[in-house]
């Protein structure tokens, strides 16, 4: 499958859960379920509730060590959770950036951060795999169950290692296969909206992050996500932590 057909299938997919609120590939698990069972807590859940869509994989912000002042970036921002809850970190000095490639997400997450009043906050539409940010700009880089559903993850690591500050970190959560997909499985456009028809081997992943030119230290490896969200897939929630 081509890459932009693969960009199309994702973007028609979180267009609509940005409308209905509801993701298809949870199994039974409600948006709170999920983000509980992946590291949030209640005070995180009920700071802006409507931003938790249910769609992440881990909980970046608890290893970040997001300090006031610092600008962080939100990979694939979604409606705005992550970003929210790093926006309380940054405080009045700093400044959170999410970009999404999905209009109805960036219109989601601009209207929630007016409803809250965070003034801290913004979001762009954009790819991120072409990122529209000058070199070094970021001290931090958050991700959360995102960079699989990108068709150039190497493009995208690299674009990330670009605009972010000398010394700065990254901190993913991601979908990685500990075994390789049937190939209609890899074609399956449910699996590929959902996180799974699209990851890379764990190993493969890892060789991508040190290709782009990071060092990296894994933080945990959620494998009991497969049976939770991911219908016995043999695969697991990575959560690494990336140097410049």
């Amino acid at each position: 499958m081509e890459d932009k057909d693969i960009k199309k299938i994702v973007k028609k997919s979180y267009s609509k859960i940005a409308k209905n609120k509801s993701c298809n590939c949870c199994n039974s698990q409600n948006e709170i379920d999920i983000a509980k069972s992946i590291g949030y807590s209640n005070e995180e859940i009920n700071l802006v509730s409507e931003a938790n869509l249910g769609l992440g994989c881990g909980n970046p912000i608890a290893h970040a060590n997001i300090r006031k002042g610092d600008i962080v970036l939100d990979l694939g921002s979604g409606a705005g959770f992550d970003s929210f809850l790093a926006a309380n970190k940054v405080g009045n000095t700093g400044i959170v950036i999410g970009i999404d490639m999905t209009e109805e997400m960036i219109e989601k997450s601009t209207e929630l951060a007016e409803k809250y009043g965070y003034k801290n906050v913004e979001f762009k539409l954009g790819d991120i795999d072409n990122l529209p940010f000058e070199n070094g700009f970021f001290d931090i880089i958050i991700s959360n169950c995102v960079i699989n559903l990108a068709p150039d993850k190497l493009k995208v690591f690299k674009e990330a290692f670009r605009v972010l500050k000398n010394n700065g970190k990254m901190y993913v959560s991601d979908i990685v296969l500990l075994e390789e997909l049937a190939e209609e499985q890899r074609n399956n456009e449910e699996l590929i909206a959902g996180c799974v028809g699209g990851a890379l081997l764990k190993e493969n992943y890892i060789k991508i992050i040190k290709m782009a030119g990071f060092n990296y230290k894994i933080i945990d490896e959620d494998k009991e996500i497969s049976e939770r969200q991911y219908q016995g897939i043999n695969l697991e929630s990575l959560k690494i932590e990336l140097f410049k």
